[in-house]
């Protein structure tokens, strides 16, 4: 449970942070950021509730292209339900910004594990 609070907590940091590069995509405050975390992280819950294997299989047959759709559809789906959170240019802003959250978001888990702030195995 406190993987989830903490997992919801750095995308919500994370879309804020990019909502700042132009990439299309508009935040109007932190509840929105929140409520938008928190509909991503309980939908990759869900993709990670499979089994690994399952997982690595569809991203070796696919080279990466089933994850990436994903992860687009999960982040445009956030947009839609989260009333102040929008994507300016649709689809295009969809992709740039399911691509820059996973780096961003990585980046922070990575510092908080660094930190010793991320308990083990937490996300």
């Amino acid at each position: 449970m406190i993987g989830l609070l903490i997992s919801i907590l750095v995308l919500a940091i994370s879309l804020l942070i990019i909502s700042k590069l132009p990439l299309g995509i508009d935040i109007d405050n932190p509840g929105a950021a929140l409520f938008a975390g928190a509909i991503i992280g309980v939908l990759n819950g869900i993709w990670y509730a499979f089994p690994q294997f399952i997982r690595t299989a569809s991203w070796l047959f696919t080279l990466g292209i089933v994850p990436l759709l994903g992860s687009v559809i999960v982040f445009g789906l956030a947009a839609l339900l989260t009333q102040g959170f929008r994507l300016r240019w649709g689809i295009g802003s969809a992709i740039l910004g399911a691509i820059a959250l996973a780096f961003v978001s990585s980046i922070l888990n990575y510092i908080l594990s660094a930190t010793g702030l991320l308990p083990a195995g937490a996300v």
